[in-house]
């Protein structure tokens, strides 16, 4: 398991410094980026069946992390402003 799938580096290769800046300015964001971590983590490892779960489960934890990828991205691109 030399390398996950999916890390924000490889995602958003344009947006490192930023996602950088924003994990030690922004704590919405830095909380976004570990769940998203965490979620990413648990999807390979049920792609790589070092973790059982079922087919259902493991859709499961897709659909989150695309969610997850989806805030990222728009934090990225129109900044931690709500509303």
């Amino acid at each position: 398991m030399s390398n996950t799938p999916h890390e924000l580096a490889e995602e958003f290769p344009e947006h490192a410094a930023q996602i950088s800046e924003l994990k030690q300015s922004d704590a919405h964001f830095a909380k976004l980026v570990e769940q998203y971590h965490e979620v990413n983590r648990a999807v390979h490892r049920a792609e790589t069946r070092v973790e059982a779960i079922s087919e259902e489960a493991e859709a499961d934890l897709r659909r989150k992390r695309s969610h997850l990828k989806d805030h990222i991205a728009h934090h990225l691109t129109h900044g931690a402003a709500h509303g």
